[in-house]
């Protein structure tokens, strides 16, 4: 036990160097190709330098290389098999009667818990750091923009009422969300739950406080009565300022921690949730996938090197590597687009990559 418990630290110890070198490998692409994109997306548009491009690039470079993290794990794995089986590593295996599956299933079961660090882990940064190149981009970008309109639009709610608010412009910065020319529709919900218009206010600025809004030059109008004009005014808010933040941001700048929280507020205000509720089985789904693309690197990277064609086989496992990349990626339009069901979006990906490795390692080992 205590020689297959090395041999098994030491196929994963392989494996993992595999894929960290690959990670390395996929990073440095996705950075220039990502500094090459901003370089002609912002920087001919705005009087930015190189440092500038750089520092946007490095923002976003960690969300881009977690969508890429499966394929990463495809090749790490595929390489460290392929490695192993070239140095007859793998025969001297076989020669002592040593199952393929006494050394895949604990490398699944790291790449699996890998996964379960990206998400824990990894995903939080990134979706820091995501919502951070968005910021910075828009401000680098302010001044090409001129007057063109960014019209913004929040809602919040609860049981007994909603509120609409538009704004013409947003200030994120200092910990608070300051916006200016706003209007706010007041709604309450009748005895049948259905929202009825009460009141509008009309006001210069509005920032958001911790539990409340605190309006500045306010001009109130409720049906059939005059308008009433106050210097400062507070509203009840059911929203904080990261809260407020996550409904101007796309669901990929929002940590994996706090995804329940705004699927129940969007939902709370009467917005639909499906993109936030399909991240977050994206993500709850990310170990299964990594741990899939491991078990699959080895099904397709075992075939001894003197029975011929292994480069042809490991050719196989990398384009359906990249179909299920796509696969993933084509089931989240579909779901998003209600055409199919957000949960089976997000796991059938991983469970037919699990499934496909595990028949094809079936076939060639057992049989």
């Amino acid at each position: 036990m205590i020689g297959v418990g090395r041999l098994e630290r030491y196929v994963v110890g392989v494996t993992l160097l595999g894929i960290l070198t690959w990670l390395s490998v996929i990073s440095a692409v996705v950075v220039l190709i990502q500094f090459v994109e901003l370089s002609g997306q912002v920087g001919t548009r705005a009087d930015v330098g190189a440092a500038s491009i750089l520092w946007l690039t490095l923002l976003r470079v960690p969300s881009l290389i977690q969508i890429l993290l499966p394929i990463v794990f495809l090749f790490g794995g595929m390489s460290a098999y392929v490695g192993l089986n070239r140095r007859s590593e793998l025969v001297a295996m076989r020669a002592a009667g040593i199952s393929a599956w006494r050394f895949i299933l604990p490398t699944a079961g790291c790449a699996f818990l890998l996964g379960v660090l990206a998400v824990g882990g990894l995903n939080p940064m990134a979706a820091g750091l995501n919502a951070r190149f968005e910021m910075e981009r828009e401000r680098l970008m302010e001044n090409y923009l001129g007057d063109q309109p960014r019209d913004i639009w929040l809602r919040q709610g609860d049981d007994t009422s909603q509120i609409v608010i538009h704004a013409k412009a947003r200030d994120a910065r200092g910990g608070s969300v300051t916006l200016r020319g706003v209007s706010l529709f007041i709604y309450e919900k009748n005895a049948q739950g259905i929202p009825e218009f009460r009141r509008r206010l009309e006001a210069a600025e509005a920032t958001l406080l911790p539990g409340f809004w605190r309006l500045r030059n306010v001009r109130e109008a409720s049906a059939g009565d005059s308008s009433i004009r106050s210097d400062i005014l507070t509203i009840r808010s059911s929203l904080d300022a990261e809260a407020a933040m996550e409904r101007l941001a796309s669901p990929e700048t929002i940590p994996f921690w706090r995804l329940p929280s705004a699927i129940r507020l969007t939902e709370q205000a009467g917005f639909s949730a499906a993109g936030y509720r399909l991240r977050f089985q994206q993500l709850l789904s990310m170990p299964v996938l990594f741990a899939a693309m491991s078990i699959l690197a080895a099904a397709f990277s075992l075939r001894l090197t003197r029975l011929g064609g292994l480069a042809g086989i490991a050719g196989v496992g990398v384009a359906l590597g990249f179909v299920m990349f796509f696969l993933n990626q084509f089931a989240g339009a579909l779901a998003k687009a209600g055409i199919i069901p957000l949960f089976a979006a997000a796991w059938a990906p991983g469970i037919v990559a699990l499934l496909a490795g595990v028949t094809l390692l079936c076939y060639t080992e057992d049989g």
